[in-house]
């Protein structure tokens, strides 16, 4: 009987690359595994079809036989030899595990502990600002899957050990002939752990672990910034019988500071100052994360100018680059004034009235004007 073209039987092109052919054989062989259809003979000699094209077209050298001379390339290998090496499990374990393994359990014992990790905590943790510019350690306390405190971990009874699995003599797998091929699945009787407890603790009913609250010290880098995670490994909840342990992730959560906000590496501040030194100029007062430093105010300065002072924000714990302190002038009303001082600024005003306003508030007489134009258009 003439076979079928191979490409055609996993319905791919002959340009195909090899992670496409691997793609298309998982999808077919899911479909037609005899496992999933047991008994149908249609769906088994549609499984081998599929199987020997995957073998000949995932390996260069018998793929270039095959787009050379087609089937003609094997016609020395009789269907027999090829049934022969495809029902050895060990053909099976090879060229099937990677991509049945999480379907039909044929994982090896040798990859289970990773199945049987611990899982990991999350812990968020909030810290000052100031915590931030040196680092800091500190003590939390978790809630967390630790070693069993009665039996330590082996599961059983005091006085009482482990027995043998008796169905898969410790293997961990069972080995089950499955028609025209043999499959690997973990034993039932022990889930792969090799042993039997028949005298389970009474604390940790035979898990080896229990549930507690424990006191960690962790140390928190100094330019951590708000989210940003920490990962102890193996910090986090033991696995099955004190094993595998997950991690421990440390969320950063910021406090919100009463004087600087942050962005990145950058620290932002507010700072109020009288309109005479807006006006006049001078030195001011500003804060930083080492202490007051002084803030040389031009003359005329307006509300809402943003200073630049250079290396006075965070240092960033990924490359020790400081960022900068930008501080936002706002200018202060003042309040509570008495008659002399109200007096002064009536003087002022008039000053003021009196001279160009042009020259001493060209921004209000610019916005007036404007004003003064979008009335005249809208009554036309």
């Amino acid at each position: 009987m003439q076979k079928k073209d191979y490409y055609k039987i996993l319905g791919i092109s002959k340009n195909a690359n090899l992670s496409e052919i691997k793609k298309a054989y998982k999808k077919l062989a899911i479909k037609y595994h005899p496992d999933r259809n047991q008994g149908n003979k249609y769906y088994e000699e549609k499984f081998k079809e599929i199987k020997e094209a995957y073998e000949i077209l995932s390996n260069d050298n018998k793929r270039s036989m095959y787009d050379q001379y087609g089937h003609s390339a094997f016609n020395n290998s009789s269907d027999d030899s090829f049934t022969s090496s495809f029902t050895s499990s060990g053909d099976f374990g090879d060229i099937f595990g990677d991509v049945f393994g999480d379907i039909f359990g044929t994982k090896r014992s040798k990859n289970r502990s990773s199945s049987n990790r611990g899982s990991d905590i999350k812990y968020n943790l909030i810290i000052n600002l100031e915590d931030v510019i040196y680092g800091i350690s500190k003590k939390i306390r978790v809630n967390i899957i630790q070693k069993c405190s009665l039996c330590f971990g082996t599961g059983c009874r005091t006085g009482y050990k482990k027995v043998l699995c008796n169905v898969c003599k410790g293997s961990g797998d069972l080995k089950i002939k499955q028609g025209f091929f043999t499959v690997q699945q973990t034993c039932p009787n022990c889930n792969g752990e090799c042993y039997i407890i028949n005298n389970p603790c009474y604390i940790c009913k035979g898990e080896g672990v229990e549930r507690c609250m424990k006191d960690i010290l962790i140390k928190i880098p100094a330019g951590v910034n708000n989210n940003d995670k920490i990962r102890l490994v193996g910090k986090g909840n033991l696995g099955a019988f004190g094993k595998n342990p997950g991690d421990l992730y440390i969320c950063i959560k910021l406090r919100k500071h009463d004087i600087f906000d942050r962005d990145g590496n950058d620290l932002y501040c507010k700072i109020p100052i009288n309109f005479t030194i807006a006006a006049l100029g001078g030195k001011i007062e500003v804060p930083t994360l080492e202490g007051n430093i002084n803030l040389k105010i031009p003359p005329e300065t307006q509300t809402g100018k943003i200073f630049r002072i250079k290396n006075k924000g965070i240092k960033s714990f990924k490359n020790n680059i400081k960022g900068d302190l930008l501080c936002k002038i706002y200018i202060e009303t003042p309040v509570n004034l008495n008659e002399y001082q109200k007096k002064l600024l009536y003087n002022l005003n008039f000053s003021l009235d009196k001279n160009n306003k042009e020259n001493n508030n060209p921004k209000s007489k610019n916005f007036f004007d404007k004003v003064k134009i979008f009335f005249k258009n809208f009554t036309r």
